[in-house]
């Protein structure tokens, strides 16, 4: 009996569908390109858009900052159209333009020091949860004023979630290191009994003990041939296993860790919000993966013939790594912010985010500045099922005072079919909060080491989204940041009536209710606006 639900236990989590929906073979890598009309899949219809509106039409380079975890400015995809600031001299140690960063050739890491870099980081719950608890410990709850006592009924809440949740990821990883290491030495055990180094459906069905242990091997890899298919490879799974170790050891050890200090590496003075300079310009960082898929999908080069294309045809894309293996922090958001801004970049592409911003004021003065300086800032919405007009989730387009920034873009995540999947399971969503939805399901696109991949989230569609925005600003130089806003949002691609499944639930509701939109990225409509906004300003 524990051998058997062990493995209906692994086979639910090997195969679950929470997170995603599984790629149709039928879909081809490049669906988020292409148009519904001539491919039949809910891409942002580039390919079109260029084949037709734009072709032989000349453009102008855009640049598009990346502030994420890091980019392999190396990679074969991405060299070409890797920002290089030609106000500074490589390898010379001197602030050559005075901007405060010295040799910040291709961009900065505002998550280094002069001897390392922040890979992982403590979750915000628990930088806030530390804070509070050190600020009530030094006071009598028994006699709290009015304000105070509101504070600290919510850090009750904010204890009682840290408790629940590292308890529980403890568990998660305990039970992912235990299968693992059950698995990993079952398989190993049974191919050296069957003296084979791979592993057949008819192998494994013939095979015959009397070891308990070899006994849930064999279920197990029977289970995973009949969820699988009988081509399956054992090893890939028993990879998607140790995957969810690696995961949970980095939430254990680090997100939910009290004791650990991230800004011991950076050297800075945390609690100097408005503090500059700090950093290094290592601008890969030890695991680039997340800001390379990012930049991937925005303008990967179209014209190398040799992996992927990007969206966006005439862009150069500006390496910011501000954003750890766990919650990324208020003042180095704010300073990557400034410093996208400062250096150029006319849109900023955010793929992060987290449900405490403890110094929203430094990110809300940092908002202002790019909305003051005509800057177009995308972020994704996150990927918790949640409905965010209710449920926090930071950075946010509402500022401190209630009003809320004029150029900001929130993006859900969307999938390649008009069906009701046709939004990602994941994907929060907002009738006030989100923009619109972008292909993020399944998205293909440049990770380190000249690879590359399938990877899902908002954190793809806020740079589908970005690529369009940088395609339409890059062939309409001339157009405002308002304007380049207001067409994104008014050209979004409508479905009458289209009922999906509501992220985080089996409730059926109208995809126009998700966004303030009702609708997905369009640039195949968004350059006939722009042509058209065009032409009225020429009358």
């Amino acid at each position: 009996m524990i051998v058997r639900i062990f493995i209906c236990l692994l086979s639910l989590l090997l195969f679950s569908n929470a997170h995603a929906q599984p790629q149709k073979k039928s879909v081809p890598k490049n669906w988020f390109l292409l148009d519904p009309e001539t491919d039949s899949v809910q891409g942002v219809s580039a390919e079109k858009t260029y084949n037709t509106l734009l072709k032989g039409q000349p453009s102008k380079t855009i640049l598009v900052a990346v502030i994420d975890s890091g980019i392999d400015i190396d990679h074969e995809d991405l060299k070409n159209i890797i920002w290089t600031n030609e106000k500074e001299i490589a390898g010379n140690g001197v602030d050559d333009d005075k901007n405060g960063y010295i040799d910040d050739i291709h961009g900065w890491n505002f998550i280094g020091g002069k001897n390392g870099n922040v890979n992982a980081d403590t979750y915000e719950l628990t930088r806030e949860y530390m804070r509070l608890d050190k600020k009530f410990a030094a006071l009598d709850t028994n006699k709290l004023s009015k304000k105070l006592a509101a504070e600290f009924a919510g850090y009750k809440k904010i204890k009682d979630k840290y408790t629940k949740l590292k308890v529980k990821n403890e568990q998660q990883y305990t039970l992912y290191t235990n299968m693992y290491r059950n698995v990993r030495q079952s398989v190993d055990t049974i191919k050296a009994r069957l003296k084979t180094d791979k592993l057949t459906p008819d192998l494994v069905k013939n095979f015959e003990s009397t070891d308990v242990r070899l006994l849930f091997a064999k279920g197990f890899i029977l289970n995973m041939y009949k969820n699988a298919g009988d081509d399956a490879d054992i090893e890939e799974f028993i990879g998607q296993v140790k995957e969810g170790v690696d995961y949970y050891e980095v939430i254990v050890k680090y997100g939910y860790n009290r004791d650990f200090d991230s800004r011991k590496i950076v050297g800075d003075n945390y609690s100097n919000l408005y503090e500059r300079g700090y950093g290094n310009s290592d601008v890969k960082g030890p695991d680039p993966t997340h800001g390379t898929h990012v930049a991937g999908i925005i303008g990967a080069d179209r014209k190398n013939d040799i992996g992927i294309k990007g969206i966006a045809d005439n862009v150069k894309i500006m390496p910011i790594r501000a954003v750890p293996n766990g919650d990324e922090r208020d003042k180095d958001i704010a300073n990557a912010i400034i410093y996208a801004v400062d250096n150029g970049a006319k849109i900023i592409n955010m793929s992060f985010g987290k449900s405490f911003s403890p110094e929203k004021e430094a990110v809300d003065k940092a908002v202002r500045y790019a909305e003051m300086k005509g800057v177009l800032l995308i972020h994704a919405a996150g990927n918790d099922g949640d409905n965010i007009d209710v449920d926090k989730n930071f950075p946010t387009k509402k500022y401190l005072n209630g009003k809320e920034a004029k150029n900001w873009i929130e993006v859900g995540a969307s999938s390649w079919g008009a069906n009701d999947e046709f939004v990602g399971s994941f994907s929060n969503y907002g009738k006030k909060m989100v923009s619109f939805f972008a292909p993020g399901v399944e998205v293909y696109s440049t990770v380190p080491n000249n690879q590359y991949k399938n990877e899902s989230g908002t954190s793809m569609a806020s740079p589908s989204a970005a690529g369009v925005a940088a395609l339409l600003w890059s062939y309409f130089p001339d157009l405002t940041m308002p304007q380049v806003k207001d067409i994104l949002l008014k050209s979004t691609r409508k479905f009458d009536n289209l009922k999906v499944q509501k992220p985080g639930s089996k409730d059926m509701v109208l995809f126009s209710d998700l966004s303030s939109t009702g609708g997905m990225v369009n640039a195949y409509e968004a350059v006939k606006m722009a042509r058209e906004t065009k032409r009225k300003i020429g009358e």
